[in-house]
């Protein structure tokens, strides 16, 4: 979820209006359907089918997942994730940002 107030790209006139975050931010989010349960047994069941284990250099992200750079979970979202979106990693209790980084990829930064 993005937050309007720390949005300013509506003042700011310099700002071209036909830019790529611009053009993604107005795109409809695609849904997910996640699996009841992944065997992620380190949080309540009702919680399980939002975290699963990273499973290494094999393993790859789908648009609705991020990794927790502190314990190295993958968090899952019914929703495409964009930069700007706030997760929370219930299993090390951080709160997270999604930010693009230089390679295209998703990733998230630690809040607190």
């Amino acid at each position: 979820m993005i937050d309007p107030l720390l949005e300013i790209d509506e003042f700011d006139s310099a700002k071209n209006e036909d830019s790529p975050e611009k053009l993604e931010r107005r795109r409809p989010r695609t849904r997910y359907r996640l699996k009841d349960d992944t065997g992620f047994d380190e949080v309540p069941k009702k919680y399980r089918r939002f975290y699963r284990r990273w499973k290494g250099k094999g393993d790859s992200l789908a648009p609705n997942e991020v990794i927790c750079p502190v314990c190295r979970v993958v968090i899952r979202s019914t929703r495409e994730l964009r930069p700007g979106d706030r997760v929370y990693c219930m299993p090390c209790f951080s709160r997270l940002t999604v930010v693009r980084a230089e390679s295209g990829r998703l990733e998230a930064r630690v809040v607190y």
